[in-house]
Formats: C-alpha cells, structure tokens, sequence
C-alpha cells in the first residue's frame, strides 16, 4: 500500500524527509540533515530518540534546534561586514546574501524563521508583495536595488576570519523580524507560475542587516526592533503585540491542544491562532495539494481566528461590549494592556484551561453571529454591537446570580447546547432594543453603542431566562475545582520532566554539583542527601518530588559559580 501511495504521488513530492526512530541518545544539536538525492528530490533524514519521543508524547513539543549552518547546508558561509564597536549594546553585522540562498534556508524552516515576526507572509495580494513577485521574475539584477532587504536577530552566531575578511558561519535560531515578505516571496518564486518566466535566484542579491541578541534580552529588544524595521507594509497596534511572551503562549497551545469531536466532527482538531498576522494563509499555501487537504482537516477554516477576534471573544465575556464596539484596533489595544498588567502580575491563569474556555467563548460568539440575523426581530445591521452585548449580557446576569456558563461543558461538545443558545438570543434581542432605541437627540446607533451608558442601560434591563439554563450553570467553587486538576496534573508533568533531565545529566555530573556546593557551604544537609542520591544514578533513581528539588539547587548553584553544567550539556 505505502509503495502505491509513494508511487501516484511521485510526480507532486518535492522533498523526502526520512525519520530515524532510536533507543540510543542523540547527542547532535542540528537536525534535518541533508542527504542526498532521490530522482532529483531533496533528502533529509531526522533523529528522534527516546528523550525526543518522549517529549512528544507529553506535550507535542517536536520542533528542531533552528541552527543555521550557512556553510554546510546552505551554499556556503556568508561574508559580513561588523557593523558594531566593541562597547555597543548588540553585536551588528551587515551582509549581502544570494536569493536562492535565502529560499532554500525557508524551504527548510518555514514560517519558524518568521516567529519573532510581526506578521508572516501576506501572499502576493498587496502592491508591495506583487511588486516583490514581479521584480524576482523580470528583473532579478534590480532587486538589490529595489528591496529593503532583511532584518535578522539571532542568539549566537560563529564568525570566521578569512583573508578576505570576516564569513558568517552559523546563527543559531535566526529570526527574520522585517523581511518577512521579502523571503516568502523569494521562496514562493521557486515554483513556476504558468505563463511567467522562472525566477533566476541566483541573480537575486538581498541585503541583511543581523543583530545578536541573548535571549535574556530578547523579549524587550526583538519588538523594538520589529518596529522601527517595519515600513514596507503597513503594520497594526495588534500585530506589534505579536511577540509578547502571552501571544506565544497562546499559539503554542493553538498547535498542540486537540479540540474534541463534538457533535458534527468525525476527528479531533485544532483551533489555529494567528499571532502573526498572515500565518494561517501561509502555512497552508506552502504546502502541496495533498498536505493541504490534511492541514484543512486539521485547521479548519472555521476554527481559524485572529488576535482581534480574540479581543473580541474576551473583552465581550469581561462585561466591555462597548469597548468592542468601538472597533478591533481600539478594541485590542484595551485587551492587550490589561493581559499585560495581568502577566506582569502573574501568568499562572493563561493556562490550557483558559485557553479552552476561550476557544468556548469563541463557539459562543461565531454561533451568535449566525444565529442573530435569523431571527424575526432582527431588521438588519448592528450584528456585531448585538452578539457582544448579548454576550456580555448573559455573562454578567449570571455573575449577579454567582454562577457561571459551564464552558467547559462547550468546549467538550464544540457546539452551543440549545437551551444556552435560546438565553443569548433572549439577550440578544434585548440588545438590538437598547442599540436602536438611543436616548433623545442621539441619531447615530453606531456610535451609541460605543458609550457606557448604552451598556449600563443593557446591564439594567431585566430578563427571564428559561429554568433550563440552570442544567448550564456551575457556581465558582466548581468551575475553579477544574483548574485545580488542570494545575495539579501539571505540576505531575512538571515533575516528571524534571526526573528526565536529572537522568540525563547522570551521575557523574551531579557529583561534581555536590562536591562544587558541599565545598561552599551552599547546600542544607537535605539537600546534599537529595545530590547523593542523583549521584549513584543508576543503582538509585531519585523520586520527582527529589528531582525537582534538584533542578531548584542546580538554579541556585549555577547563579553562585556553578559552571559544570555548560561543560557538559556542551559535550
């Protein structure tokens, strides 16, 4: 069967990926090595060990190290101007790269080289990219000339000294933060276009300008840069907040977190969050006819949403339809500071529980906006002022009576139960009567629905909602148990994550740990019986409680001198 499928399919495979399954350890950093050829087809192979499998399973967590060796994989090492003096903040090179060079780095890592990014690609929709698209094929020679270039960070980067000056080596997670449009496109003008001559990419020159920035500084320093790069498209107050350490987070969860069934679905999928606007068209039109059926089945256009729609799910729930109203810009600069306030506080909240019980606001939400317009009271126009009202409606009348919407229950069904539904259309058509009955000498609803009397009018109406809501309700107590086994399940996780990397440090490096902290008296009695027992690994196996306990001592003996760690991870 396989050699059926690999034979109808030949003809559209452009590249072979070939995975090696061990029980041995991998110990190299790259992955995704060349090797060789198959009928013109690139080939790679991929080492996944035990260690590997196993953080897979646990978490789905199955990205490569993002190294970039430009000599060995890439054509070549790069040659490089420094641009920075030896007291400057960010070590700076200048660089000129060929364009074929740079398609083949995307061909590899993809949109992985975008994620510190304020967007990904946009397709060759707009001016600037169709314009991108045309210079590549008709006039390669110009587009040094016509092009940006590139803005890149990377965490480290090898520079070697040649006598004719100084080469980029290698960069170690290389990030792309302006240019994204500019490698998509060159990566995209690989495949032939019916009627239009073949990009010569080879012609193609592209400048880089590659800041190294450690990753301790990465979170301040990156967006700066984004900003200040970024003038080629025009780029939103959303997708500035692109690289705020919840915005990751909450794509993390969007790629690993399989959605149930529910009622209408024969597999499990996925929600797919945008945090960089324009990745969702990009990871599906990279993709051949057959992977994107796959990802389509995966990703479902419907359950595909933004960080506007976000803002828009969440500031509806939090009682601000008003806000909401006031347009997805406006709207998701409110959101954004207060999640940041939130974070900078504690992030222990953002957890997969919260993610999953807004993806049940988000099947709320979307439900409303088809349901509304069915209804016989409905006479057309201010959908999206009624589905946030009603939905803050619902969620503040039940908060008033100390009880919450079971969203949990939502999420396991993928779908609105009937009798939750008829309470939001009862609110609903409440909110359509306050949108469109504005107070005297207020003529345009649109922006009456902006101002917090217009909610404070909505939050005063009385509704009699259906007895059959209350199978639907949880009090706090029992929506907060939940969470409880989310965290406690996690801490499991924690733990046994823990254990893997004290086994996998062995037993001769936490000897040296405690004789390192025995010798400077930074250790209380048990925790050097917590060290010894590491250090008879295997004959004795540490519990995870132990394990964790461990790590903590390591933290605190590596920030007191403690270096033997780098030594061997290094190895």
């Amino acid at each position: 069967m396989l050699s059926d499928l690999i034979d109808t399919t030949w003809s559209s495979i452009t590249k072979i990926k070939l995975i090696l399954v061990t029980n041995a350890e991998k110990r190299a950093k790259a992955d995704g090595l060349p090797a060789g050829k198959i009928d013109e087809k690139p080939v790679t192979y991929t080492v996944w060990d035990l260690a590997r499998i196993e953080k897979y399973v646990r978490s789905g967590q199955t990205r490569e190290d993002l190294l970039i060796d430009f000599e060995k994989d890439f054509g070549g090492a790069i040659p490089v101007l420094r641009a920075s003096m030896g007291d400057a903040a960010l070590e700076s090179y200048v660089a000129v790269m060929r364009g074929s060079q740079l398609g083949e780095i995307y061909e590899k890592w993809g949109t992985r080289l975008l994620e510190a990014n304020v967007r990904s690609f946009l397709q060759a929709r707009g001016k600037v990219n169709r314009g991108i698209r045309d210079t590549l094929e008709d006039q390669p020679e110009m587009f040094f000339a016509y092009n940006n270039g590139i803005t890149a960070t990377a965490d480290d980067v090898q520079i070697r000294q040649t006598e004719d000056g100084p080469v980029l080596v290698s960069a170690d997670n290389l990030q792309i933060v302006n240019g994204g449009q500019t490698t998509a496109s060159i990566h995209a003008s690989r495949r032939q276009r019916p009627k239009r001559p073949k990009a010569r990419l080879d012609d193609v020159y592209v400048q880089m300008k590659l800041n190294v920035v450690p990753p301790e500084a990465a979170e301040e320093v990156i967006p700066n840069i984004s900003l200040y790069a970024n003038s080629q498209n025009k780029v939103s107050d959303a997708d500035l907040a692109s690289n705020h350490p919840f915005q990751m987070r909450l794509q993390e969860f969007s790629r690993r977190i399989l959605a149930p069934k529910g009622e209408s679905s024969y597999q499990e999928t996925k929600w797919f969050y945008e945090r960089a606007r324009g990745q969702y068209p990009d990871e599906r039109g990279r993709r051949t006819d057959a992977e994107r059926k796959k990802f389509d089945l995966e990703y479902p256009r419907s359950q595909y949403f933004t960080k506007t729609d976000l803002a828009k799910f969440e500031n509806s729930w939090a009682g601000l339809p008003h806000v909401v109203s006031q347009g997805a810009q406006k709207n998701f600069v409110a959101f954004q500071r207060e999640i940041a306030k939130e974070w900078k506080k504690s992030d222990v909240r953002f957890d997969e529980t919260w993610f999953r019980r807004m993806i049940a606001k988000a099947i709320i939400f979307r439900r409303l906006e088809k349901a509304v317009p069915q209804q016989p009271w409905y006479e057309g126009g201010y959908r999206a002022n009624i589905v946030t009202y009603s939905m803050a409606k619902v969620a503040y009348d039940m908060d008033c009576r100390e009880r919450l919407v079971d969203l949990d229950r939502i999420w396991r069904q993928q779908s609105v139960p009937t009798h939750v539904e008829n309470a939001f259309l009862l609110a609903a058509a409440e909110a359509h009567d306050v949108i469109t009955h504005p107070p005297e000498g207020v003529r345009n609803m649109s922006e009456w629905a902006k101002k917090q009397a217009c909610w404070a009018q909505m939050q005063q109406r009385d509704l009699e909602y259906s007895s059959d809501l209350n199978d639907y309700l949880l009090t706090p107590a029992e929506a907060a148990t939940t969470v409880d086994d989310e965290r406690k399940k996690k801490a499991v996780t924690t733990g046994i994550e823990a254990q893997s990397t004290v086994v996998n440090l062995g037993s001769s490096f936490w000897q040296g740990a405690l004789d390192w902290g025995k010798a400077h008296r930074l250790m209380t009695p048990k925790e050097v019986g917590i060290l010894e027992t590491c250090s008879r690994i295997p004959d004795r196996l540490p519990s995870e409680k132990q394990c964790a306990i461990a790590m903590e001592v390591l933290e605190r003996l590596e920030a007191d001198g403690f270096a033997e760690r780098v030594t061997k991870v290094g190895e």
